[in-house]
């Protein structure tokens, strides 16, 4: 590399051409060796198959952060992807990009899927059905009625509120109106709102 020997007074730096030179001649011949050579073998990628886990799409929506220069791009504005390390603007561009064929192969994945065996796809129909059956064992209509008795009690209690809320105004007003009249009375009818012409 560079050497600092030499005279004191000369401040150049000194550079090793010796070792340089063998790096130089190493690197050629791995790239001849490349060449020469087969090429290297494709990497095998597994199948694509499905997430485990819910992309998270929501839990920054509606925050205020700010952003400084030296904040991390992990913590920028928009959706990061830690995977590529990049920061995608909006959640359609994201979704995108997780499925897009750059990702992938970063997990390590090909675009290709995994081709089903009759027997997976009736496996896959009877579970369905199953789901569909708890569904429908789910729902009660007792239940169902006594959500909504409760809902209507709710709207009732609200418009009790309302009317009352409503009363207390009218009395506050009627108040105001009498306190002008014995105001009137007593020979003041403002505060300086009109002059009086003597």
């Amino acid at each position: 590399m560079a050497s600092g020997s030499g005279n004191k007074s000369d401040f150049r730096r000194k550079w090793d051409k010796d070792e340089y030179e063998e790096l130089a001649q190493k690197r050629l011949n791995e790239e001849r060796d490349k060449k020469d050579g087969k090429p290297a073998p494709p990497v095998k990628r597994e199948l694509l198959r499905h997430r485990d886990y819910k992309v998270d799409l929501e839990s920054k929506l509606g925050k205020t952060i700010v952003i400084t220069k030296t904040t991390p791009q992990s913590e920028m504005g928009g959706y990061y992807c830690n995977v590529c390390d990049c920061v995608v603007k909006d959640s359609i561009n994201f979704l995108d990009h997780i499925n897009g064929k750059k990702h992938q192969r970063n997990l390590g994945m090909s675009m290709r899927v995994e081709r089903s065996s009759l027997d997976q796809v009736k496996k896959r129909f009877e579970v369905n059905k199953k789901k569909m059956e708890e569904k429908q064992k789910e729902y009660d209509f007792e239940e169902r009625m006594k959500e909504l008795r409760e809902e209507e009690e709710k709207a009732k209690a609200y418009k009790k509120e309302k009317q009352k809320e409503k009363k207390r105004k009218a009395e506050e007003d009627l108040n105001f109106e009498e306190d002008d009249e014995m105001a009137a009375v007593m020979g003041f009818s403002g505060f300086g709102a009109a002059k009086k012409n003597h």
